[in-house]
């Protein structure tokens, strides 16, 4: 079996239930057999993500400003948005283990739970959008995960600090904030729901990004780097892509650190405490 191309057709697919099918397969089948890439392997490096097919993708700053959560429609673009970044992680987690094909065993089977992980989160938002009457592709989206994916293709230490270790983690500060926001709503029956599915993804990404961290340390032993210097690492290939200057208003000290981030880094990412 052809892991690599399987993941492949994944990774191109709009489908959803295809996505999750390939997805399955994969995992079963790394789970069960030592992985090996044939030496003449060489993975695509994608022009579009595969949602182009079902979105219409514009620049951030187009998007529209989500204030309004009180109308039917309100609510849908915020569910879309979310949707979106679980739909986006989706491929990238598969093109995590598709792209890096001498990764140990391990690697695999993690990054591809995490696909399944992404893939449910996708169809929770999914199927409360659709009993807003909306779907997905509904609303304009921006493809600045798939451009961050791009970006680090060729370096897998800048994948796990960039989409892990940063964008994910990004997530763990929004989500309470979100959440917070939403539960004075949660006598609206897709409020209570989102805000459930919000509540599960919230802490299976912790996971995620604990993965991140774990094989970003990793990446950093197996490149030479000595013991104790990975916060230095972390923080140069942030100031190479240009994230230091990111504004972050909120930063979950708790759950960074959970998911394997240490104090110092904490701090230097913008919290005034953490012990």
């Amino acid at each position: 079996m052809n892991i690599f191309s399987l993941l492949e057709r994944a990774i191109i697919s709009d489908d959803i239930l295809m996505k999750e099918e390939l997805t399955a397969q994969c995992l079963e089948y790394c789970i069960q057999n030592e992985i090996r890439c044939d030496d003449d392997f060489t993975p695509l490096l994608f022009s579009k993500p595969s949602y182009a097919s079902k979105c219409h993708i514009v620049d951030p700053r187009e998007l529209p400003a989500r204030k309004d959560f009180e109308s039917k429609e309100g609510l849908a673009t915020l569910v879309h948005a979310i949707a979106h970044i679980e739909y986006s992680a989706i491929d990238l987690a598969l093109d995590a283990v598709y792209r890096y094909p001498d990764m140990p065993s391990e690697y695999k089977i993690d990054w591809l739970e995490v696909a399944s992980d992404e893939i449910r989160h996708f169809k929770m938002l999914q199927s409360i959008l659709t009993e807003l009457g909306y779907k997905y592709g509904d609303f304009p989206v921006h493809c600045g995960l798939f451009d961050a994916a791009k970006h680090t293709a060729k370096n897998i230490l800048d994948r796990m600090a960039i989409i892990p270790r940063y964008y994910e983690a990004s997530g763990l500060d929004v989500s309470p904030q979100i959440i917070k926001k939403l539960d004075n709503k949660r006598k609206n029956l897709q409020v209570k729901k989102l805000i459930d599915a919000l509540h599960i993804i919230y802490d299976e990404e912790i996971d995620h990004v604990h993965k991140g961290d774990k094989w970003f340390k990793f990446l950093c032993k197996e490149e030479g780097h000595k013991e104790g210097t990975e916060e230095q690492v972390y923080f140069e290939i942030l100031e190479r892509y240009q994230l230091l200057s990111k504004h972050r208003p909120h930063v979950n000290v708790e759950a960074r650190k959970e998911a394997g981030f240490s104090c110092s880094e904490i701090k230097k990412l913008g919290a005034k405490e953490c012990s």
